[in-house]
């Protein structure tokens, strides 16, 4: 069941929250946690791994395999609070990591790395393994630790299976959702987390129905020509890559805005997982600011334990590296996936050295001017569009066609239409070797691609990102957050900000309206992140 679905959004949510609250105002919260438990696995068990008939036992074998995963995961935490063992701590996170280790990597390993030739098709990955197997391997560790109150199983199962973080994150901590089941408050309706959740959720549906899906039909032409053979030229490649930077930013960002708006209708804030990364000012910056949750837990649980910084620069390098390419490993499986991660290992790698010269040379990092921040936005956002080719090519070859399309070594090529337009350039570009034509297959769409791209850009830019709009508080923070860093800092602070008036709830009403018709008109898509 996606979230973009007419099913979740007039049946499936409305139902869920109508139960949870009747129970709660009556007093019977272990029975709302039930409910929703409950609730949240039929929302798992509707995903469909294959062609299979309801009463074909197949069909459920996901939901067995998080049921199974839930019970035996909370049965070897409460052993490790009771009695702290290094070799339990081992079982259990081996356990975890043979499960995610089989269903996501077994073709991988076997064909693609120790080049063996094994049909393992019928090996499906089942929806949500990387983020419920990293969720509680988090929590054994912390069990192991002492950092974890023994809470009820319920409680526990609702930590794991409640459906809002399911399927794509965030990769919530249990100190974050736990201690929150435990108050009577969250059991009772809440009118202002009510109509700001609403209004998240609505904002969230708009950016993946409206703008990553708009996106999508530029992106996915030129990188399935380049998948085909074909060498897209200059102005193909460049829109192709940036379309699909711009359709994965709106497809995560709506997604995180929609579990966290569906939190707050249940009166569960969850954490924030995206903030406007494309405004980052270098690379570690844009990774405290993408997968927000997923960043921290490879940093809390495999850089750190690795040595982190704190046994020299050369070893801290190593440790980013391997960081980054089981981070990039953790996204798919396969050797595109593991470039991407690369990549960013040697971003940061350079990042950190050059941090580490300047400050040997004595400048002072915390300073920067206008036309500083403007470069370093512009750097770090070009090496992440570089990156994504990889992240979203089905193999080297394709993405190396995209990419020596984008440095214009398979030429330039226009709509004929523009050859008038550009008056006395034209000449001087057909004697550079530009081309004015409008061949079969040709996938750059003009003005109408230029125009969308602007937009998005400014949207991801210049406007306030959601949590900013909102005033929205994620758990364990005691204020508001602040206005990130933009080129336009005083524009975005001039918006109006959000208010549960007649107003915003118009206006978001009538975006409501427009992504409903949206979903009667066409079949809904998946998001993005449901593949890792």
């Amino acid at each position: 069941m996606l979230f973009n679905s007419l099913e979740f959004i007039l049946a499936f949510v409305p139902l869920t929250l109508l139960g949870f609250y009747l129970l709660g105002e009556r007093g019977h919260e272990r029975a709302a946690v039930v409910w929703v438990v409950l609730a949240s696995l039929f929302f798992y068990a509707w995903w469909d791994p294959g062609e299979h008939q309801p009463t074909d036992p197949w069909r459920w074998w996901p939901l067995g395999l998080i049921c199974s995963s839930v019970v035996l995961n909370y049965l070897v935490g409460q052993q490790l609070l009771a009695r702290p063992s290094k070799a339990l701590l081992a079982a259990g996170v081996a356990a975890n990591l043979a499960s995610i280790g089989f269903f996501k990597y077994a073709g991988f390993f076997v064909n693609d790395v120790a080049r063996l030739s094994f049909d393992l098709s019928y090996v499906l990955l089942p929806l949500a393994i990387s983020f419920f197997t990293f969720q509680q391997i988090a929590y054994l560790v912390d069990a192991y630790r002492g950092a974890v109150r023994g809470e009820g199983f319920v409680n526990y199962a609702l930590f794991v299976t409640f459906f809002p973080q399911l399927i794509a994150g965030p990769i919530v901590h249990h100190s974050e959702t736990i201690p929150q089941f435990a108050r009577r408050e969250t059991y009772r309706a809440n009118l202002d987390n009510l109509s700001l959740g609403i209004s998240i959720f609505v904002i969230g549906l708009a950016k993946k129905v409206v703008l990553a899906d708009g996106i999508a039909t530029y992106a996915t032409p030129v990188f399935a020509a380049a998948q085909a053979g074909a060498d897209p030229t200059l102005f193909e490649a460049w829109g192709g890559a940036l379309a699909y930077t711009f359709q994965l930013y709106f497809d995560f960002a709506g997604y995180s805005d929609m579990a966290i708006g569906l939190g707050l209708m249940f009166n569960i804030r969850l954490p924030i997982n995206f903030d406007s990364p494309y405004k980052a000012v270098n690379i570690v910056d844009f990774w405290r600011r993408w997968h927000i949750t997923l960043s921290r837990f490879l940093r809390d649980y495999l850089y750190i334990p690795l040595g982190g910084s704190r046994l020299g620069p050369s070893r801290r390098y190593t440790n980013l590296m391997i960081t980054m390419l089981l981070g990039g490993l953790w996204h798919g499986a396969g050797w595109t996936f593991v470039i991407w991660g690369g990549l960013h290992g040697v971003y940061l790698v350079i990042n950190h050295a050059w941090h580490g010269l300047r400050r040997r040379l004595g400048h002072d990092l915390s300073r920067s001017t206008w036309l500083g921040r403007v470069a370093a936005r512009s750097i770090t956002f070009l090496a992440v569009v570089v990156a994504w080719v990889y992240f979203r090519a089905e193999d080297f070859d394709a993405a190396n066609r995209i990419l020596a399309g984008m440095l214009g070594l398979n030429g330039v090529q226009l709509p004929a239409s523009y050859h008038g337009l550009l008056g006395p350039l034209a000449p001087t570009l057909d004697a550079l070797g530009w081309v004015f034509q409008d061949a079969d297959g040709f996938h750059f769409h003009g003005v109408n691609q230029v125009i969308f791209l602007l937009a998005l850009f400014g949207v991801a830019f210049l406007l306030p990102n959601t949590q900013e709009w909102t005033g929205y508080i994620a758990p364990n923070a005691d204020r508001a957050p602040a206005a990130a860093p933009s080129l336009f800092g005083r524009l975005a602070a001039a918006l109006p900000r959000w208010r549960p008036n007649l107003v915003h709830g118009s206006l978001l009403g009538a975006v409501l309206c427009w992504c409903l018709l949206a979903a009667f008109a066409q079949t809904p898509s998946e998001f993005l992140y449901f593949q890792f």
